[in-house]
C-alpha cells in the first residue's frame, strides 16, 4: 500500500538499499524496464541503479508487485467488446446485420454475442511518451500525509482512504499532526480515525482542534459514517457511555454553542436523543439543548445582519460583517449591489481582507475579475458527496468596473501578505500550462482517477492525436437475496453527443445509433450483461474522429455513461471509464495501456455520469466528472439513455466549458511574488511546476496543503 500511494500520487517507489550495484543484474533490470514500457512507464537512473543491487528473486517479487500496481492504476482488464474487430467490423457491416445481432443479444438476456473471428491487428504505430518512476523516501510519504491534513479545501474519498491507511498502519502518525487543521471536515475525519485506531485514545490530544459546536457535530457525523459536509441527513448511531461523555466535554469547551447549534437545530435534537446530555453536569450544553427543544429565542449574528439589511442600515451591516471577515467576503457581491455607498464597502473590506482565508480570497478575486462577463446562465455546485450542479438564468446587474478592480487588487495584496509569512521558495520555474488547471477547492465528490484533475480543468490533446477512443468496463453485481426478480444483471451504456459551438445538438453515437459515417464515429456494440462479478467483465468502446467533427460544423464531443439497468454506480462492484488518444485506430489492439490518458472508477450515488467534454477546435479535454439526477430528464425515450437528456447535458456542459474559477498558474504566481524568485528555465530552478517535471498539476495534495 505504501508504494500504491507513492506511485499514484508522485510516481515514486520506496525501496531499501540492498548493497552495491551489480553489473550482472543490469540485464534483468533492463528486461523489467522494457516490459513496463508497454504500460507507459520507465525507470529513472537512480531507480535503475538501485534495482541492480537486488537479487533475482527480489527483482521477481518487485516486478510482479509493480506490474499489478500499474495495471490497477491505469485500468488494465480483459476487454471483451461485442465486435472483436472494432471499429472496422462495425463500420463495414450492414444496418440489418447490426440490428439483427443486437436483437439476438437482447433476446438471450445478454448472453449471446455475434461470432466474429478476431483478425490479426497491425502493431501500434502511435508515438507515446512514457512516465518516469523514481526512488521515493519515507519523507515523501510523510509529506503526503501532512499536506492532506493541512488541506484548506475539501478532500476526495481517495484522500480520505489514504489518511485512514496512515492512521491504521502508523500509530505514531498522530505526532505529525500540525497545531492547526484548517479544514473543519478534516478535523472531523482525523478525530474519528484517531479514536478508532487508538484503544487508549486521549481526547486531550485532539481537543484543541474542536472550537465550535459544528466541529463537534461533524465529528459525531463522521463517527456515524455520515456526510461531514452536513449537506445530507445522517442516521446517528448509538454511542457508548465513554464516547457520550467525551463528545459532551468537547461541546462544553466550545464557545457560543447556542447560536452554532441553532444552525443545525434538527440534527442536534436527534443527537440529543443519542447523547443523553441531561445525565451529565455540563451546564452550558444542557442549556443549549433545552433552548433548542423548547424553541426558546436565541439571538444570532445572521438575524441581526438581516434586520440591518432590511432596514437599509448598511453602516450597522458593515460593522457586523467586519466582525466576521469570511462572511463579509461571501456577501460582498450582494452588499455592493444593494448599497449606494460602495466606497464604504470596499474600504471596510480592505481593513479585514487579511483575516479572510486564502481559498475564499482566491475565489472572491476570480469572481470580481470576471464579474461583468456576459454569460447566459450561472452555475452552482451544491455541497455534498455527489458531483451535481444546477443553473439559473444570469440576471445579475453589473457592478461598476472600478469597484470590481478594487476588490481584485485588495484580494491580491492580502494574499501576497499572507504568503509572505510562509517558507521562502527560492528560484521557481512555472509552466504556462498551469493556466489550464483549476485550483482544487472542492474535491469531496471527485471520483477515484489515474490522475486527480479538478472539474473545469482543460487538458491538451497530444499533437498527433487523430481520434478519441473512450471505453467502459463493468461486471454484474451479486443477485439479490431479498427480491427474486433482481438477478444482479448490470447494463451500462457508453454514449457520446456531438454539439456545435453554440451547443446545438448535431448527432449522437450510442446503442441506438452505432455509427456515424459523417463524423467517422463508431460504437463497439451494446452489451447488456456484465457477467459474473468475479469474471472478466465486458466492455464498450466509442471512437470519434476529431477532424470529421470539425469538418461538418461541430465542435464538442460529450461522453456519457448511463446505468440502463438502473443500479446506482456505488452499488456496482466493478465499473470504470477511461479514454485513449490514438493516432491510428487501425493499429494496435483495441485497448492499448500506454495510450490511456485517464481512467476513473464510477462509484457515485448516481445513474448518469458525464466524465469529459472534448473540445475538438481547441484540442482540449474539459474534465467534468459530473452526475445528473434522473429528475432533470426533460423527456424519456425508452429509459435512462442519451436521448432523454440532451437539454440537461448541453446546459451543464455549457456551464463547465465557461466555468470561472481560480487556476493553478495564478495561485503559484502569487506565491512566487510573495516568497520566491521567478526563473525562465528549469535548469536554474529550485522548484519546478510543470506537466512533465517536478510538481505536476495533478499533485493536488501539494497545492491544497502548501500553496493555498
Amino acid at each position: 500500500m505504501i508504494n500504491e500511494i507513492l506511485l499514484r500520487r508522485k510516481q515514486l517507489i520506496l525501496l531499501s538499499q540492498n548493497g552495491e550495484s551489480k553489473e550482472n543484474q543490469k540485464l534483468y533490470v533492463a528486461t523489467i524496464q522494457k516490459n513496463i514500457e508497454s504500460l507507459g512507464y520507465t525507470f529513472s537512473k537512480n531507480l535503475f541503479d538501485l534495482l541492480c543491487s537486488y537479487t533475482i528473486e527480489q527483482l521477481k517479487d518487485f516486478y510482479l508487485e509493480l506490474v499489478n500496481l500499474i495495471k490497477n492504476m491505469i485500468g488494465v482488464k480483459i476487454y471483451q467488446p461485442m465486435y472483436p474487430n472494432f471499429p472496422q467490423s462495425v463500420m463495414e457491416r450492414s444496418d440489418f446485420e447490426l440490428y439483427f445481432n443486437a436483437i439476438i443479444h437482447y433476446w438471450s438476456y445478454g448472453t449471446i454475442l455475434p461470432y466474429e473471428a478476431k483478425n490479426e491487428r497491425l502493431p501500434l504505430f502511435d508515438e507515446t511518451k512514457v512516465k518516469v518512476l523514481d526512488v521515493g523516501t519515507e519523507d515523501d510519504l510523510k509529506n503526503i500525509f501532512i499536506n492532506l491534513v493541512k488541506s484548506k479545501t475539501s478532500i476526495s474519498q481517495t484522500d480520505k482512504d489514504d489518511l485512514s491507511w496512515f492512521f491504521k498502519n502508523y500509530p505514531e502518525i498522530i505526532n505529525y499532526l500540525p497545531n492547526e487543521i484548517p479544514l473543519k471536515e478534516n478535523v472531523a475525519l482525523i478525530g474519528k480515525l484517531y479514536l478508532e485506531n487508538n484503544p487508549l485514545a486521549n481526547i486531550k490530544q485532539i481537543q484543541k482542534y474542536f472550537k465550535t459546536a459544528t466541529d463537534v457535530l461533524r465529528l459525531i457525523t463522521a463517527m456515524s459514517n455520515g456526510d461531514v459536509s452536513l449537506s445530507t441527513n445522517t442516521k446517528f448511531r448509538s454511542f457508548k457511555r465513554k464516547e457520550r461523555k467525551m463528545l459532551l466535554e468537547l461541546l462544553q469547551n466550545c464557545g457560543n454553542i447556542e447560536e452554532d447549534m441553532l444552525r443545525y437545530k434538527n440534527k442536534w435534537i436527534r443527537i440529543g436523543e443519542r447523547l443523553h446530555p441531561f445525565e451529565y453536569n455540563y451546564q452550558k450544553v444542557n442549556t443549549a439543548f433545552r433552548k433548542l427543544r423548547n424553541n426558546e429565542k436565541i439571538e444570532t449574528f445572521g438575524g441581526k445582519l438581516n434586520v440591518a439589511i432590511v432596514k437599509e442600515n448598511y453602516k450597522d451591516a458593515l460593522l457586523l460583517l467586519k466582525q466576521r471577515p469570511g462572511e463579509f467576503a461571501r456577501k460582498l457581491d450582494h452588499i455592493l449591489r444593494i448599497t449606494d455607498n460602495k466606497n464604504a464597502v470596499v474600504n471596510t473590506f480592505k481593513d479585514v481582507a487579511a483575516q479572510v482565508s486564502t481559498p475564499v480570497l482566491l475565489q472572491v478575486r476570480e469572481h470580481f475579475k470576471h464579474r461583468n462577463n456576459k454569460l447566459d446562465i450561472r452555475v452552482f455546485f451544491p455541497k455534498g458527496n455527489v458531483a451535481r450542479s444546477y443553473y439559473v438564468d444570469n440576471t445579475l446587474p453589473e457592478i461598476e468596473q472600478e469597484y470590481c478592480d478594487s476588490i481584485v487588487t485588495i484580494c491580491e495584496n492580502a494574499l501576497i501578505e499572507n504568503y509572505k509569512n510562509r517558507k521562502f521558495l527560492g528560484k521557481v520555474y512555472l509552466s504556462e500550462d498551469f493556466r489550464n488547471y483549476l485550483v482544487p477547492f472542492s474535491q469531496r465528490s471527485a471520483s477515484k482517477t489515474l490522475k486527480t484533475i479538478v472539474r473545469g480543468s482543460k487538458l491538451p490533446l497530444n499533437k498527433n492525436t487523430k481520434a478519441l477512443r473512450a471505453f467502459i468496463w463493468w461486471t454484474n453485481t451479486l443477485p439479490s437475496t431479498e427480491y427474486y426478480w433482481n438477478d444482479g444483471r448490470v447494463d451500462i451504456d457508453l454514449s457520446a453527443a456531438i454539439f456545435d459551438d453554440k451547443w446545438n445538438y448535431m448527432e449522437h453515437i450510442s446503442y441506438t445509433n452505432l455509427r456515424s459515417h459523417k463524423y467517422n464515429a463508431c460504437h463497439s456494440g451494446d452489451i447488456t450483461n456484465g457477467g459474473s462479478p468475479e469474471g472478466n467483465g465486458v466492455s464498450e468502446f466509442l471512437d470519434v474522429d476529431i477532424d470529421s467533427v470539425l469538418r461538418y460544423g461541430a465542435r464538442y464531443v460529450v461522453y456519457q455513461i448511463y446505468s440502463y439497468s438502473n443500479q446506482t454506480f456505488d452499488e456496482l462492484p466493478n465499473c470504470m471509464f477511461g479514454w485513449m488518444e490514438r493516432e491510428d485506430v487501425k493499429s494496435g489492439e483495441i485497448y492499448e495501456p500506454k495510450t490511456v490518458k485517464q481512467k476513473m472508477d464510477l462509484t457515485s450515488h448516481s445513474r448518469i455520469c458525464i466524465p469529459v467534454i472534448f473540445d475538438c477546435l481547441t484540442r482540449e479535454v474539459v474534465w467534468c466528472d459530473m452526475n445528473i439526477s434522473l429528475e432533470k430528464c426533460r423527456n424519456n425515450y425508452g429509459g435512462n439513455n442519451i436521448e432523454s437528456n440532451f437539454t440537461t447535458v448541453s446546459a451543464i456542459c455549457y456551464s463547465m466549458v465557461n466555468l470561472v474559477k481560480p487556476n493553478l498558474y495564478d495561485l503559484i504566481d502569487l506565491n512566487i511574488k510573495a516568497r520566491g524568485v521567478r526563473v525562465d528555465t528549469k535548469e536554474e530552478a529550485d522548484i519546478i511546476f510543470d506537466t512533465e517535471d517536478g510538481i505536476k498539476p495533478w499533485n493536488t495534495e501539494v497545492f491544497m496543503g502548501e500553496y493555498l
